[in-house]
């Protein structure tokens, strides 16, 4: 659950050493330049501290089981506190440095440790299973150590943050405050959520993962350069169950099963989600994501939930993909994960001005009291001719398209863990004859959009067994769209009015910009495509047309939160 961050993560392997080693500042002079240099890169305080590194050491699970932890010791003698960091991506670059080091140097004992069967670890891992046992084990280990501050906080990203979920399902009492940063809570939802396995995304990090300990550094980097379109291959192939074990070789033994289960509410998901987490959390939590980024809905979820609670919950949703986390928005995310700690672990003033902080396309960051703020409804109707107005069109009529999943609509853009995801133009995209299209006139003025779009369809399709795609995009002046927001729905009704709540979004379509929706029968391979048939997505071979009827009128329509002016900021 991972991008960028991972094949980062995999340039620099590490095996588990036979016994704790110690890695004192044996040049101080150099190590304090360089996380100089690296604050004032990121916008940060300067470091408080040398830092000694204690690498290897065993912490024991109940069965048995070795997990292999990193410690990071500031040379201080009153610390700021604990952190805690638990994944299963490696404890060397850029985690040391963006986990480890960062916060040493600030005044906090860092303990990164690798999840169960990763990276010297004993056990075998899988997948979210063993998260929930394993963090509590390594907290117990925690309390028996003579460093120890009594207190810890945890920090984290992807994979990283559903480790910290995986602790506040029980939490411990000495945790004292949590940065959660595009961490999922229930990991049915990102794969079958819409109803549409989550192709793309988990074939890809299932792909990484079974490689990333690779001894062979060069090998591992060369697939990982070709790793998107090794993907995109094993999509097309059928059955999809094959096709993908032949990708994974003889690892990722968990992914069939993935695919074998597409019911989000089945035993098999019921086990592995930690939705009990948001509401049994009391701590404060910080909690941080990307526009674009996978995980968006769950982080809003969380949100909204500690909110209802009156739970001490920040908001910050910025500009990014899951893969900018540790790159462009790294300095963000330091800085006010600092801020974070320093308030809920520490006795510093927050400098958070607002719970709630989000950056608006094509204006900046925003200030606000909640999310979502209260906003006007805009309404915009789907027009014959592929118009998109104010008024309800005069008279109906039909657009008709045609999914083929022999030649399935492609993906353009949106929320993936590929580098091929986020804003995207997707103007070759609306010229698909499979595709409807409807875009608006120039804006007058600006329009300000925050909230989650609705676009409501009156709906028919000659094949029981479909899906929907829709997309809000922004056509500049030349004619060039954009993507800004998306919405799916698998086994979509043959008949009657479809809604579709699109991801959320805060953007500013500027006056002279125009607004498109686009429509089609799927995103592939994001989603894996709907063979048409009724077949199971895991051994089905055959394949089906749908012809889909859009029924113009006063059904069909773009709801948008929207106003002139951006929410007020009180």
């Amino acid at each position: 659950m991972i991008g960028e961050q991972a094949r980062l993560g995999s340039l620099s392997q590490m095996s588990a050493p036979t016994e704790a080693e110690t890695t004192p500042s044996t040049r101080p002079g150099l190590a304090t330049a360089a996380r100089r240099a690296l604050g004032a890169l990121l916008g940060v305080p300067s470091p408080r501290a040398e830092v000694a590194v204690h690498r290897g050491l065993r912490v024991p699970m109940r069965d048995g089981v070795d997990l292999i932890a990193d410690h990071y010791e500031p040379q201080l003698s009153t610390p700021a506190g604990t952190l805690l960091v638990r994944g299963p991506y490696g404890r060397s670059f850029p985690f040391a440095a963006l986990f480890g080091s960062v916060y040493a140097a600030r005044g906090y004992h860092v303990v990164v440790q690798s999840v169960r069967g990763t990276f010297g670890s004993g056990g075998e891992f899988s997948p979210m299973v063993h998260e929930v046992p394993d963090g509590a084990d390594t907290v117990a280990w925690l309390r028996e150590q003579s460093w120890f501050t009594g207190t810890f906080g945890t920090v984290g990203l992807s994979y990283l943050g559903f480790t910290q979920w995986a602790l506040l399902s029980d939490p411990p009492p000495e945790m004292k405050a949590a940065v959660i940063t595009v961490g999922p809570h229930d990991v049915s939802g990102p794969r079958w959520g819409t109803g549409s396995f989550g192709l793309n995304d988990f074939l890809g990090w299932s792909d990484l993962v079974a490689h990333q300990e690779d001894p062979n550094r060069l090998l591992t980097l060369l697939r990982q350069a070709r790793a998107q379109r090794r993907v995109t291959r094993a999509s097309y192939g059928l059955p999809l169950g094959e096709s993908s074990r032949a990708l994974l070789g003889d690892g990722a033994l968990w992914f069939e099963s993935w695919l074998e289960h597409p019911d989000a509410d089945d035993e098999f998901w019921t086990r592995l989600h930690l939705r009990e987490a948001l509401e049994r959390t009391d701590i404060p939590v910080l909690l941080i994501s990307g526009w674009q980024d996978l995980f968006l809905e769950q982080t809003l979820t969380q949100f909204a939930r500690l909110r209802d609670r009156d739970v001490p919950v920040g908001l910050t949703v910025g500009p990014w993909t899951h893969g900018h986390m540790m790159t462009k928005a790294a300095p963000t995310v330091i800085r006010e994960t600092l801020d974070w700690l320093g308030t809920h672990l520490g006795d510093q003033p927050s400098q958070l001005p607002s719970p709630v902080r989000v950056h608006v396309g094509g204006q900046g960051w925003l200030e606000l009291a909640d999310w979502p703020p209260p906003m006007p409804e805009q309404v915009l109707y789907l027009q014959p001719g592929g118009a998109l107005a104010a008024a309800a069109p005069a008279r109906g009529g039909d657009e008709v398209f045609v999914y083929n999943p022999a030649d399935p609509t492609p993906t353009v853009g949106g929320r993936l863990l590929s580098p091929v995801g986020g804003y995207r133009d997707d103007t070759e995209l609306a010229r698909r004859a499979d595709v409807l299209t409807f875009t608006g006139a120039p804006l007058p003025t600006d329009l300000c959009v925050v909230g989650a779009p609705v676009v409501e369809l009156s709906h028919s399709c000659t094949n029981p067994n479909n899906d929907l795609f829709v997309r809000v995009s922004q056509v500049d002046a030349q004619g060039r769209s954009r993507n800004i927001s998306d919405g799916y729905l698998a086994s979509a009704p043959d008949s009657g009015t479809v809604r579709l709540e699109l991801d959320a979004v805060a953007h500013t379509f500027p006056a002279g910009a125009r607004i498109r929706v686009l429509i089609a029968g799927g995103s592939h391979p994001r989603f894996v495509r709907n063979l048409g048939t009724g077949e199971s997505v895991a051994t089905g071979t055959a394949l089906a047309t749908a012809r889909h009827t859009v029924h113009l009128g006063g059904e069909s329509r773009l709801v948008l939160p929207a106003d002139t002016r951006p929410p007020s900021t009180d």
